[in-house]
């Protein structure tokens, strides 16, 4: 080991004087400067120590080869000798030489980009042969930082499309060989996967996508297998949503399935990025299982990791169109225009559109998969023909519509097409279906029709006549007062009420169908009449289909939970319980995941902070699920803001305002007010996440609600921790933006005590944000021709801070009076009025502190306005004479800034851009 002495002694000996180990401030190739040195031109001194068989002078010249190149870049022939130079000193025997010159490519690069044309070429011929033979260096501090610079060379597009497919690839290609050496086909992967994010589409899914699939299935070395599973994701975005479904997604099935558990947690984590890269077809039928899979996983870090995904995972089932909102270039929620909507093939959630017109009722009943008894159908998945289209209308058909024996001819619901299948949307009619798919959940009302509608016996049937099938036995009205068992949020869906006039218009049909065929009878049903038990007809088998087929898709209807079986049981619980959490938005496993994620048993089983993540990623769920479905939230989100673990609580505060916006007023009102109003109550941890988005939130509530919020604002100035003085501060920054929400006079009656109070805070950052608190709140009064009440918080100023015993007080008036004036919150006429006089007076005042501002605000900020300069203004002689006093005040700090010229922010931001240009 060479200690300091030696290192100079060495340097001496060969030359270097200036340098040492200390010498990195200074150009390494100033030596080549030196005049008459060993009598040599500066190129053959360059190349005598950049060949000498000391260590450390070859590692100068490496380190300073950027130098070298600005020394020689004027001269063609010594330009390429530096070159040849560059590939020698890769060739170098010593690591350290060689570590040292990788280091220098990216700059070299850069500066042959910007002083060379020809530097594609120069860096394909010289500089790409060098970074690739380094891959494959036996030091592994080399072999990093080549590949470093390779990564960053494709990162800048300076490497040919060319050169990238015959040099860069094939090497790689070469190293994840199945003989070849572990650490360098580790390696070798890992770049592939980098990079495969700065190649085109082609490229990837050409050259590097059958190598990584085989990558993915390496027996022999796991490390290899985790690397490709850990960056999975980028694969699939740089492929492409067909070759990732086509080549990728099976590889990813086995991965998930290793016998390694740090393979499955790397799928877990990037499940989302993966799910992004497929169809919805795929994410909903393949996926999602698959994920139900990671989630039940033996090993307890894969059931967390999994569990943290959930609901990113989750938000990739998300639709704008479906959810009514949009997600902006700044990533703020937006609720969808009009005229979006209207390009949009998908119609909003929960707009009240008008009831379908007579040709769309098909495209919303007709549900695929569906088969009745007696009707030609074709496989699983096809759409229905027109004859059923007509019966499932409730239409009379030329065939009389089949019994209610078909209902028990029905195929199981498990067997049909489910919803986002291919299958299910083989038809266009199928696309618009509104009732079909964008609908809010619909209970089981079958069972109260059967109240309303008595089935005869399969003998009574029998002896029937034909007619009688079609004799209505349910009005309009009894369809009402079932309407009017359904939940709150169920009965103003426009998808349910056009359900019940579907079925209302059919049933008036078969009664018009009924009188006429019992025209020539003696005996018959009126219309309307109450039947007994035994002779009541059932209602037609399409309409009871419908019915049945308004529950989740994804429940049986012959199974044991099924409904059918639901009303043989006299003490199964009721239906509508049962699908309180029910959706059609999102695979159903997957939400009932998501919410047992508040379950006590999951911190013990997965993660303390499992309920932490569920409150993290609540909102994009949320999203995903569109208010219509918030009732699958409700309870889990009143769960988690009841939580113990204040992070939990403060993550939801944090987020609060975001998912107001989701939800809408309705919703916001009735189920997030309650839980602001705890926040607002909570530990200062807590509160701080309402009060940093307080504007957000309450300009979402309606005017009254709103205004029940002007009485607790006062209540946020006192914290529990009276140093949390942020609280305060954040309180200051949002009073800012929220007095545009209320009437001048509320801003009077409510908020100018709170103001005054932090304007007079302990701590100097909260007093500042204050006075801007202050100046908007008479600009408020101004602005709204509130005179007299934007003249008694003048008084209250004057009082409370003009006349302060303490200097700090006087100081804060002299600014606020400086802020009124430099915003113009308030007219000319009346600060001359009313804050001139008491601000001059403070000319007087025995504080040098208060003085200096005074100073800064009459030089700097009133003497620059027009109607201070004018001639012949009253007010202006005054204002000069106090500045005289204070230029010759007795303070060298007043003096000063009496004296000084304003600032001229037009010369100073001109003089910035020339210095950044």
């Amino acid at each position: 080991m060479f200690n300091k002495q030696c290192w100079r002694q060495t340097f001496l000996l060969d030359g270097f004087e200036d340098y040492g180990p200390d010498c990195d401030s200074m150009r390494v190739s100033a030596f080549l400067d030196i005049p008459g040195q060993d009598h040599l031109p500066p190129l053959r001194r360059l190349e005598k120590y950049a060949f000498s068989d000391n260590i450390f002078n070859r590692q100068i010249i490496a380190r300073g080869l950027l130098d070298i190149f600005r020394d020689f870049s004027s001269d063609e022939d010594d330009f390429l000798t530096v070159m040849e130079i560059v590939v020698r000193l890769s060739e170098d025997a010593e690591p350290t030489v060689r570590t040292e010159l990788m280091e220098q490519i990216a700059p070299i690069a850069t500066f042959l980009q910007e002083h060379r044309a020809d530097f594609l070429a120069l860096l394909s011929e010289y500089l790409i042969p060098v970074v690739l033979r380094c891959l494959t260096d036996t030091s592994n501090q080399v072999r990093k930082s080549s590949q470093e610079v390779l990564l960053i060379l494709l990162e800048q597009d300076l490497i040919f499309q060319h050169d990238i497919e015959n040099k860069v690839c094939p090497i790689l290609l070469d190293l994840t060989m199945p003989d070849s050496d572990d650490e360098y086909k580790a390696e070798a992967v890992n770049i592939i996967c980098k990079m495969a994010s700065m190649l085109s589409k082609s490229t990837v899914a050409h050259l590097l996508l059958p190598r990584f699939c085989e990558l993915c299935g390496d027996s022999r070395l796991f490390q290899v297998r985790k690397v490709c599973a850990t960056n999975f994701g980028d694969i699939c975005h740089a492929v492409g949503q067909e070759a990732t479904e086509k080549f990728l997604i099976p590889k990813f099935f086995e991965l998930c399935a290793d016998n390694v558990w740090g393979m499955r947690k790397a799928c877990a984590e990037c499940f989302m990025a993966v799910s992004y890269s497929t169809s919805p077809e795929v994410r909903r039928a393949q996926l999602s299982p698959l994920f139900i899979r990671l989630v039940s996983d033996p090993c307890r870090w894969v059931r967390q990791a999994a569990f943290q995904s959930l609901g990113p995972f989750i938000s990739t089932f998300a639709n704008p169109s479906r959810a009514g909102l949009y997600i902006r270039e700044d990533g703020t929620l937006s609720i969808r225009s009009p005229a979006q909507d209207l390009d949009s093939s998908w119609p909003p959630v929960g707009s009240s559109a008008a009831p379908p017109s007579a040709g769309s009722r098909t495209c919303m009943l007709t549900e695929p998969g569906l088969r009745v008894t007696g009707a030609p159908t074709e496989s699983s998945g096809s759409s229905a023909s027109p004859t059923e289209s007509s019966m499932l209308l409730g239409t009379h058909s030329a065939r009389p519509p089949p019994g209610p024996r078909a209902l028990s001819e029905l195929p199981d619901v498990s067997s049909l097409p489910q919803p986002g299948s291919s299958a299910s949307l083989e038809s266009p009619q199928d696309v618009f279906g509104t009732f079909l798919y964008w609908r809010a959940p619909l209970p089981d009302i079958s069972r109260d029709l059967e109240l309303l509608v008595g089935k005869p016996a399969p003998q009574e049937v029998a002896r029937c006549p034909p007619e009688s099938l079609l004799t209505p036995c349910v009005t309009r009205s009894d369809l009402q007062k079932v309407l009017e068992s359904l939940p709150e949020h169920m009965k103003q869906d426009p998808d349910i009420q056009a359900q019940v006039q579907v079925l209302s218009a059919a049933l008036r049909a078969a009664q018009l169908d009924s009188a006429h065929a019992s025209e020539g009878r003696d005996e018959g049903p009126a219309e309307g009449s109450q039947m007994s038990l035994s002779a009541t007809p059932a209602l037609d088998a399409p309409a009871e289909a419908r019915i049945l087929q308004s529950t989740e898709p994804d429940e049986e209807l012959d199974g044991p939970g099924g409904p059918l079986q639901t009303k043989l049981r006299p003490n199964a619980r009721p239906p509508e319980e049962n699908r309180s959490k029910l959706q059609d938005i999102i695979p159903q496993p997957l939400l009932d995941q998501y919410v047992s994620m508040t379950d006590p048993a999951r911190a013990q089983t997965v993660d303390t902070d499992i309920a932490k993540h569920c409150a993290y990623s609540l909102p994009g769920v949320a999203l995903t699920l569109g208010r219509q479905n918030w009732h699958c939230l409700k309870d889990t989100y009143e769960t988690l803001a009841s939580d113990v673990q204040w992070k939990v609580r403060r993550t939801l505060a944090f987020s609060i305002h975001e998912l107001a916006v989701i939800l809408g007023d309705q919703l916001t009102a009735a189920d997030l007010v309650p839980v602001f109003n705890g926040f607002l109550k909570d530990l200062d941890e807590v509160r701080i996440g309402v009060l940093k988005h307080l504007y957000d939130f309450l300009k979402l509530l309606p005017a009254t609600q709103r205004r029940e919020y002007l009485c607790r604002l006062q209540e946020c100035v006192v914290p529990d921790n009276s140093r949390n003085w942020r609280l305060r501060y954040e309180l200051a920054e949002q009073l800012i933006l929220i007095l545009e929400l209320y009437e001048a006079s509320d801003v009077h009656d409510y908020l100018t005590q709170t103001a005054l109070k932090l304007c007079a805070d302990r701590v100097s950052e909260v007093r500042w944000v204050s006075f801007k608190l202050a100046v908007a709140v008479l600009h408020k009064f101004y602005s709204s021709s509130e005179h007299g009440l934007g003249l008694n918080f003048i008084n209250e100023l004057i009082v409370r801070f003009r006349h302060c015993p303490k200097w700090v007080g006087r100081q804060a008036f002299a600014f606020i009076c400086q802020a009124v004036v430099s915003t113009e919150g308030i007219p000319v006429d009346q600060f001359v009025e009313h804050l001139l006089p008491s601000l001059l007076s403070l000319a007087s005042d025995p504080v040098p502190n208060v003085r200096v501002l005074l100073a800064k605000a009459l030089r700097q900020t009133l003497l620059e306005k027009a109607y201070f300069r004018s001639a012949g203004n009253p007010h202006l002689e005054v204002v000069q004479e106090t500045v005289l006093a204070l230029q010759s005040d007795r303070d060298q700090d007043v003096s000063f800034f009496a004296t000084l010229q304003p600032e001229r922010p037009n010369v100073i931001d001109m003089c910035t851009l020339e210095n950044q240009n």
